[in-house]
């Protein structure tokens, strides 16, 4: 390092030369996420081009070559010369950052994109990248590399002159990705999403190395949306459906409950799904439990103690979508909406809306609040039992289970939990640990499916309380993420098919108790070996492919098969799966909150039809253990 630091330290990166040397700032990541991320950003400039009024079709091919190509029926992005850069306009979109029609509110009074960075993006992270765009009876076409202009924008052929539209095929850039190839079903989701979100926008997904073809339309909008969602589920009652625009501003909401037990609330932002909430779901919330409890002291069933907020969301599928001129993002990959003035607009169409349906319905308006009353009575009893185990846990060192082999350090940024299977499993992990860092919770076999059982049936079980216990965020509206015990909670089960079914009910409860731990990044899961290779030392390997390679590289037959971590000694354990320097685990993160509900309600309720037709179609891509 050099202790020089003058006026030539501060470099100046010059064009798109920023977004090649931080990728993650503008898109999220350098994985998979951020590869697909180079494909919505080219759609949402289609979907904006269908907001305005413009665009009725949007294709995309994902081809052979590895590239993927997006057309659609817009206006076309604009060729003739810019005023001030003295070169096209379609190549100042293409090479500037923060360029484009979305600052002026001429354009495009309401867009997904808003940062100007989509188009510009996509094109420095490509390796090759041609535009084509049909406008006034030309096609126009450029190409770029990695960001350059590599010719001149020019007129390779003529067309209709009522004929407009952009042709966008990328290449993405293998010195950016660790992985360049698109993921159909990945697409599909989102795809989805945005026909339901724009009713009357034809999307159509191809392949061409699979040959498979979808078509994603929609006419009925959110009301098709949220029984979609709940096609899984047993309803409760039909949508309940309002839409109110003020403005520029327009507020469309889909409410239906189901028999289950699980909230969903899904909210979008100029058809952008807003992961993690913010002002828009929050003023939904707040009307949805005002409105119930005002509905209920009217008409006299309750009278004193008001429905908490988790009682009327429980069996709650909800869609909020609003499209606005200047919706604040946190966060350029816009997970989180900000504004602070939609809080009280959209509590205040929720109140008033809602508050005149169930005038006008008092069947359905009866309907929700017995599922309130359940969830209540659920809840007084949840919580008794709670208190109960809370109480025969406080006999235990510090109020914790006793089975819990806590670590030293009491610093939740420091240390591990690792949430193991099996008794026997558990007392090699508590041998293997670093007692400083490492805390050990063994289960006794396969926790309670929460996505088939009550709330009050999931928090009277021992295993599951034992958990809450120990984790110490609590659940529901009482989760507090800063009271977290440990950084990373890892899940460690064997490497089979037993091992697979507690983890996925464990990933279960999870994703429907506390998936702020998900979002946050905090849940993980261990990747135990499936065989050892002994030659003059030992080597672990994690697939059947990975023995057939190393074994025929060692020149190797001595192989020991692992049937479960019992087995394993405490040094290997170490060794294997617990040493943060040569262990492998996985982080688990949610794709699509939508997807990922649909696919737990499907996988782990009561649909077995549905349950049968994900198995035929995924078999292929199953580890099997044979």
């Amino acid at each position: 390092m050099t202790e020089k630091y003058d006026a030539e330290s501060i470099k100046v990166l010059e064009g798109l030369e920023g977004v090649r040397k931080r990728p993650a700032m503008y898109i999220g990541s350098t994985g998979k996420d951020g590869l697909h991320h180079l494909v919505y950003e080219i759609v949402d400039n289609s979907v904006d081009e269908a907001l305005a009024g413009f665009c009725k079709n949007i294709n995309v091919s994902l081809n052979k070559d590895g590239s993927a190509t997006i057309i659609d029926d817009g206006r076309g992005i604009p060729v003739d010369i810019h005023p001030i850069f003295k070169i096209p306009a379609v190549q100042v979109a293409y090479t500037k950052l923060h360029a484009g029609g979305k600052f002026d509110k001429k354009s495009y009074m309401i867009s997904g994109g808003l940062h100007g960075v989509g188009a510009s993006c996509v094109n420095a992270l490509s390796k090759k990248l041609i535009v084509q765009i049909k406008r006034d009876g030309n096609i126009y076409q450029q190409e770029y590399s990695r960001g350059d202009p590599k010719t001149k924008l020019e007129i390779i052929g003529k067309c209709p002159a009522n004929e407009t539209g952009t042709t966008v095929t990328f290449w993405p850039d293998p010195e950016i990705f660790s992985t360049v190839d698109f993921d159909y079903k990945i697409l599909e989701t989102r795809f989805r999403e945005i026909a339901f979100l724009n009713s009357g926008l034809k999307i159509t997904l191809y392949d061409s190395e699979k040959n498979k073809q979808e078509e994603f339309f929609s006419s009925g909008g959110l009301i098709e949306f949220v029984k979609w969602i709940n096609k899984s589920k047993e309803a409760l009652h039909k949508p309940v459906y309002f839409r109110r625009d003020s403005g520029n501003t327009v507020v469309e909401v889909a409410i239906q409950y189901n028999e289950g037990y699980q909230e969903n609330i899904f909210g979008f932002v100029n058809t952008i799904n807003t992961v993690e909430g913010g002002t828009h779901v929050f003023g939904f919330k707040t009307a949805l439990t005002r409105v119930i409890n005002d509905y209920s002291k009217r008409k006299g069933i309750i009278k004193d103690e008001n429905f908490s907020g988790e009682d009327v969301r429980e069996g709650l599928t909800a869609i909020i979508s609003i499209k606005i001129p200047d919706p604040q993002f946190e966060g350029q990959t816009k997970t989180k909406l900000g504004n602070s003035e939609i809080r009280g607009f959209v509590d205040s169409i929720v109140t008033q809306a809602l508050a005149e349906f169930f005038e006008e319905n008092p069947t359905i308006a009866r309907k929700i609040i017995s599922k309130a009353e359940g969830a209540a009575k659920a809840r007084m009893a949840a919580k008794k039992a709670k208190d109960l185990v809370r109480r025969k846990n406080a006999f235990s060192l510090g109020g914790l289970p006793g089975k819990l082999a806590d670590c030293s350090d009491k610093k939740a940024e420091d240390t591990e939990l690792y949430i193991v299977e099996g008794e026997s499993a558990g007392g090699s992990a508590k041998m293997a640990r670093d007692k400083e860092k490492q805390a050990i919770l063994p289960l006794r076999g396969k926790i309670l499916n929460v996505e088939k059982s009550s709330p009050v049936k999931s928090l009277s079980s021992e295993e599951i309380t034992n958990m809450i216990t120990v984790i110490g965020t609590g659940v529901g509206e009482q989760f507090d993420a800063e009271k977290l015990r440990y950084k990373k909670i890892i899940i460690m089960s064997d490497a089979d098919v037993d091992g697979e079914h507690i983890k996925t009910l464990l990933l279960t409860f999870f994703f429907r108790f506390m998936p702020k731990l998900i979002e946050n990044g905090n849940i993980f899961v261990a990747l135990p070996p499936l065989f050892r290779i002994r030659k003059s030392k030992d080597y672990y390997v994690y697939s059947e492919d990975e023995l057939k390679k190393t074994a025929e590289k060692l020149g190797a037959s001595n192989v020991t098969r692992f049937k479960g971590l019992g087995e394993m000694s405490s040094n290997q354990l170490w060794d294997t799966t617990m040493n943060p320097k040569t262990r492998k685990i996985k982080k688990i993160f949610i794709d699509d909150a939508v997807e990922a509900d649909n696919t737990f309600s499907m996988l782990m309720g009561d649909d077995v039809q549905a349950r049968k037709i994900f198995i035929s179609e995924n078999a292929k891509e199953a580890n099997l253990d044979i």
